[in-house]
């Protein structure tokens, strides 16, 4: 192979994948990459920002192997489209023909070197577990262990063995005052709080990965407590949260509180050091519904394994049967948090999670009661799916959740109205094909491609509309999807306006100060590994000082004042979870080592 002499001193990769070696001030910040890996199948692209006075409209570029000076590939870029939001000149390199694995330098006459360019056969095979293992170090009221938790050991934090029913969720048979217990669950996010609207829409997403590869999940370590027990290591995970989701259930009504909940947001110290009154606040329809959605899949998902867990299937199940009754009653009992300080003590001012539309809610519990019991009392709402226009789901909107779990048990269409399935399949195909349509020219990525990608969690965002795309792919088998699935794959880990790697932990460039409680009280200069932080957020509405822009898809920093784009979240970290290792699940040749 004919060798290039660059004129630059080329760096010496180590024979891995992890490139922590790597100084991201030594390299060129004007080239964006994806910083953990290509694998071999995929489409390989790099984004180059033209410098300021640059005066050619392409860049020419090589990719070189470090120890021979080798030059594995050399090309020309696409001519510049400049990025509407920044106004930067921005050219595509793709070196998808390179089919070798190894560590790579990527140089760009006239503007330098990238990161170190890995191509791999696996190269998600840590991210995959450490973006399911960020789940553990979520975990409530218990002590995470340095056999399991490494440095970021941490005492136990509330118990919620003593929790207070608020006013606002006083009943007969629970008055205001009343003490229970609610232990377990996830902390929400870079609070020590837990929110039950929240967790339906993680939990759901969470659960269709797994019944979407059950056999791939079946295998998957990510080094937890409970391994080796006979469950999966997914689901045992999922259970810390689960188990806390059914305390949450009224037992005399069968009605769900909205959120557990100190008054105020704490302060920035380790979980152990808070001590503040929690509470169960209010009862409402969005999270009832949520609870069973959540219930009527786990009935399902867990019970192959009745042998490990006696009884949990069915009790499931009946949780989400009498929380569907008690909504049936209570269809519009809307958790309004303004309203609620104005009527009730102490005035409740963390997350509020209030949502006024249901008719996402209903549709979405429907579906997954249906699904799982085959009554036709569910029917009806379930019909209703196809009256609204399915969108990139979020918590506040979950009606394409149902879409996903239909499409997956397509075993159960013959019981369906032919128009219906004809409609579903129709309506989903154009959500995912409107998103292809706009994607963003200027880093050729779906995510982006309209100004409201942009908004609080918008790398949720790309996740999820990841998501749409994949099960696009598995309706169609179209490369398109599988292709715009992984390009946002790309963008999270460093193809992007900010040429950050998203993800605590990996990358060169990646977030190291989180807002993040424990991440930010443990000491220790490295935050927890494998969370998804939020993402540019052109509202910043953290007011924390230093945004380098109003740009839209720049708007973002990496402080722990800055909530607004740089907090972490159990919603966000799902689908990340769902794509990394749906993309590995049923990647060409894929095998778990």
């Amino acid at each position: 192979m004919k060798k290039y002499l660059l004129g630059i001193t080329l760096l010496l990769i180590q024979p891995t994948c992890v490139w922590a070696q790597f100084s991201a001030d030594s390299l060129s910040p004007a080239i964006r990459i994806n910083q953990v890996g290509y694998p071999l199948w995929s489409k390989k692209i790099a984004i180059v920002v033209l410098p300021v006075g640059y005066t050619h409209h392409v860049v020419e570029a090589f990719l070189v192997e470090p120890d021979s000076n080798d030059t594995l590939w050399r090309g020309v870029s696409t001519s510049f489209t400049v990025d509407p939001y920044t106004g930067d000149r921005c050219v595509v390199l793709d070196f998808s023909m390179v089919k070798r694995t190894g560590k790579y330098t990527l140089v760009v006459l006239g503007v330098g070197m990238a990161y170190p360019v890995c191509i791999a056969q696996d190269p998600y095979r840590q991210l995959s577990k450490a973006v399911l293992k960020a789940y553990y170090f979520q975990r409530c009221s218990a002590a995470l262990l340095p056999a399991f938790a490494g440095q970021w050991a941490r005492a136990e934090g509330h118990p919620d063995t003593a929790v207070y029913i608020h006013p606002s969720a006083a009943s007969p048979h629970r008055p205001m005052g009343t003490r229970i217990a609610s232990p377990g669950g996830w902390y929400d996010a870079g609070d020590y709080n837990k929110y039950i609207v929240n967790s339906g829409i993680t939990m759901g997403t969470l659960m269709d990965a797994y019944e979407d590869v059950p056999h791939y999940f079946d295998t998957l370590a990510i080094h937890i407590p409970e391994h080796g027990n006979g469950i999966p290591d997914m689901l045992n995970e999922l259970l810390w949260n689960l188990r806390w989701m059914l305390t949450m259930q009224d037992p005399f009504d069968g009605g769900v509180y909205h959120k557990l909940s100190s008054a105020e947001f704490d302060g920035f110290e380790m979980p152990e050091a808070d001590h503040a009154i929690r509470f169960v606040v209010q009862k409402s329809t969005a999270a009832t519904l949520d609870f069973v959605a959540v219930m009527a899949q786990a009935a399902r998902v867990f019970k192959p394994f009745s042998r490990q867990l006696p009884g949990l299937s069915d009790s499931c199940l009946q949780a989400a049967q009498r929380a569907w009754q008690w909504a049936l009653h209570h269809p519009d009992s809307i958790y309004d948090q303004q309203t609620l300080n104005h009527n009730y003590h102490p005035a409740i001012t963390t997350g509020a999670y209030g949502d006024r539309h249901l008719q996402d809610e209903w549709c979405w519990a429907a579906t997954e009661l249906w699904i799982t019991t085959r009554q036709k009392m569910y029917l009806p709402y379930v019909r209703m799916l196809v009256k609204w226009v399915p969108s990139v789901p979020n918590w506040s909107n979950v009606l394409t959740m149902g879409y996903f779990s239909l499409l997956r048990h397509q075993e159960l269409w013959p019981d369906l109205p032919h128009a219906f399935t004809d409609s579903l399949q129709s309506q989903f195909l154009h959500l995912a094909d409107s998103l292809l349509q706009q994607s963003f020219a200027a880093y050729e990525v779906v995510m982006g491609g309209r100004r409201n990608d942009f908004i609080w969690g918008s790398n949720a965002v790309a996740a999820n509309q990841a998501i749409v795309m994949l099960y696009a792919w598995r309706l169609t088998r179209d490369m398109r999807y599988w292709e715009a699935a992984a390009g946002n794959l790309d963008y999270l880990l460093g193809r992007n306006a900010t040429g950050y790697c998203f993800v605590t932990g990996f990358g060169i460039k990646s977030p190291m100060h989180p807002h993040h409680r424990p991440s930010a009280a443990d000491g220790i200069l490295a935050p927890i590994p494998g969370f998804l932080v939020g993402g540019p957020n052109p509202g910043m509405q953290d007011h924390c000082p230093g945004y380098p822009t109003p740009a839209a898809d720049a708007a973002y920093i990496d402080e722990t004042c800055a909530y607004a784009c740089n907090e972490v979240a159990i919603n966000w970290n799902a689908p990340l979870v769902y794509l990394v290792n749906i993309l590995r699940a049923l990647a060409p040749g894929f095998a778990e080592k």
